[in-house]
Order: C-alpha cells, then sequence, then structure tokens
C-alpha cells in the first residue's frame, strides 16, 4: 500500500532537499561533452527511480531548482534575464558569462542539459513534491564582485521563471552551500521564508571557492562515515531565525564510490543511525544531494537511498517521525508544544 505524507506534528521530522541544477551547477568544473551520458542518466533513469521511491514511501522533498531550468529553449531563457548580472572576478563561475559564449538549444527536446519544465512539471505531480528555488543562475552569494542588488535581480528572475509554469517558489538553497547571512532580508523582500542553512561544525562553514582548504574536504569525507561531529539533529528552537526559517543541513548524501566500496554500509548505517537519534529526540534531520549524484553507478545510489527510507519507515512507525519538504516545515517549527 501506497504510505501517505504525514501532517506536521509535535514529533520528529525528517527532511530531504536536492539541489536541482543539471549542467548550470557544473559549468565551471566540467565540459558538457564529457558529462552528457551523466546528465541523460540523471534525467532518464535517476530522476524517475527517486520519484517513485517517494511515492511508495510517502515521502515530501525539496526540489531547489536553478531558475534558467524553467525555461523551455535559448529564447526563452534570454528573455528572462534580469537586468542586473553579477560581476564575479572569476568569469567562469557565471551562468551569464557561459551563456554569452556558448552556443544553447531552442528547446529542452533538443537541449535537455540546460531546460527541463516538462521534467519539473513531472516532479511536481508527485504528491508532497515542493518545487523551490537554487536562484536563477545558480548565484554564488559569497564570491567576490557580486553585489546584493545583483542577488535580489536574480532571485526575482527564478520567481518569474517559476512562476510562468505555476510554481510559488517559498524555500530556497544557497548554489554551493554558500549561506549569506546577510542576503536574508533580500529573501524575504522575494517572498521566500525558508532557507538551507549548514551543518553547525567548522566543516560546513560558508565560504567562497577560493576559500575551499584540502583539509576541509578531506576531513568532510571522513565525516560522512564516522561519526566526527554528531548526529546534526536540530531543536525546533535551533531552526527559528526571525522571519526566515533556517532549515539547516545535517548530511549530505554522498555518492557511491567504487573506491570506497568497503564503506558503503557504514555510511548507509551513520545516517539510520541519525535518523533514529532525531526521532528519539523529536528533532530535525535534513539529507540533501545532488540529482545528478546518482547519475553515476545509479543503481547502487539507489540502493542506499532504499535503505536509508526503510530506516525512516522504521523511525514513523516506532516514534511517529514525520516526512515534510522544507516549505512545510515551517508549519512543524512553529506548532505549538502542546498542538497534537
Amino acid at each position: 500500500m501506497e504510505a501517505k505524507p504525514n501532517t506536521p506534528s509535535n514529533k520528529g521530522a525528517f527532511v530531504i532537499s536536492l539541489d536541482f541544477e543539471l549542467y548550470w551547477g557544473v559549468l565551471d568544473k566540467y565540459k558538457l561533452n564529457s558529462r552528457k551520458v551523466y546528465f541523460i542518466n540523471t534525467r532518464e533513469k535517476a530522476i524517475p527511480a527517486m520519484l517513485s521511491l517517494f511515492k511508495s514511501y510517502g515521502i515530501e522533498v525539496t526540489w531547489a531548482t536553478v531558475g534558467m531550468l524553467f525555461c523551455n529553449g535559448k529564447e526563452e531563457l534570454e528573455a528572462s534575464l534580469p537586468a542586473r548580472k553579477p560581476n564575479y572576478e572569476s568569469k567562469n563561475l557565471s551562468a551569464y558569462y557561459y551563456l554569452e559564449n556558448h552556443s544553447l538549444g531552442k528547446s529542452e527536446e533538443e537541449d535537455p542539459f540546460h531546460f527541463a519544465p516538462s521534467l519539473i512539471k513531472e516532479i511536481a505531480s508527485v504528491n508532497g513534491q515542493e518545487i523551490a528555488t537554487h536562484t536563477f543562475s545558480h548565484y554564488y552569494c559569497l564570491e567576490a564582485g557580486q553585489q546584493p542588488a545583483d542577488f535580489y535581480e536574480d532571485l526575482m528572475a527564478a520567481k518569474k521563471a517559476g512562476g510562468r509554469l505555476g510554481f510559488e517558489l517559498k524555500s530556497l538553497v544557497f548554489p554551493r552551500n554558500q549561506y549569506n547571512e546577510r542576503y536574508l532580508q533580500i529573501c524575504e523582500q522575494a517572498g521566500i521564508n525558508v532557507v538551507r542553512g549548514n551543518e553547525n561544525a567548522w566543516i560546513w562553514k560558508p565560504d567562497s571557492r577560493s576559500s575551499e582548504g584540502k583539509r576541509k574536504r578531506i576531513v568532510r569525507l571522513a565525516d560522512s562515515y564516522f561519526n566526527l561531529y554528531g548526529h546534526n539533529a536540530y531543536a525546533k528552537s535551533e531552526l527559528q531565525n526571525g522571519a526566515i526559517l533556517n532549515a539547516q543541513a545535517s548530511r549530505f548524501l554522498r555518492p557511491y564510490q567504487a573506491k570506497l566500496k568497503s564503506l558503503e554500509s557504514q555510511k548507509i548505517d551513520r545516517i539510520c543511525k541519525d535518523i533514529e537519534y532525531a526521532a528519539r529526540q523529536n528533532a530535525c534531520y535534513h539529507l540533501w544531494w545532488h540529482p545528478h549524484n546518482f547519475g553515476f553507478h545509479t543503481e547502487q545510489n539507489l540502493d542506499n537511498l532504499k535503505r536509508i527510507l526503510d530506516c525512516f519507515a522504521l523511525q514513523r512507525e516506532a516514534y511517529g517521525m514525520q516526512s515534510l519538504n522544507m516549505a512545510n516545515l515551517k508549519s512543524w517549527v512553529f506548532k505549538p508544544q502542546n498542538d497534537d
């Protein structure tokens, strides 16, 4: 029998958010030709399989979507660009600079790497799936050269692009986890009321790309397998941040790596123990990843996800833990403690 998503209560909350960006999220890292099969696999296999699992287990999910993906082809994208654009010191970070120097397709069918309106509608058709924003251009809020006014224009472009498809974007995930507290007021002005903050540990402290050190990345990797910095489950009071709810991340679901195959079970066990801890404490546990992380080793990653959802199902049965997307988490946070 298909499970139904729970309504907010005083029990623990299990939140999943996905950074949905396709090629816009990695254009500064990889050439498109080296990743085409990867993204096709993400669209045709990984995302449909994830949606099937979410539907079967009754899982609400926030899909933080790069605004450019709402467009159906280059012409529509160019008509949607904001007047102001970030002037990053490193131009290769800019999707706007990329657009000026690369040929894009005339439609989603012709170019499934940069456009995805039909896929977004397919995602939204599954109960509990929230379409949120990952900014319009995969905007980097801590990089040198960008300004608050640039961010506002970019965010409003995302809101308009989503609105054309009938989506009111209420939640935001900062690209590359470049959480910028100074920009929360801008988010509020744009109608955003929930953002995903970073884990409390120093290894997840918001930084620009140039400030990311090798040591930090190594410790992050180790923490995925060994409990170095705790369960990162949050009480309701820890998530409240004025008008903007800070739905802090708990754990990145690191994709399957063949060279670390012997540690895969330990990685999933770590997450399952986190979820159980949150359920016992009536706390929030927030897991995140990118859909394209399942583009390689798709079956192994889906098996890992199913194990995690099985763990959650046990806690739902034992402690009444519920699955909530970021938008619905706000109701959970502000629900009176004696209101069951």
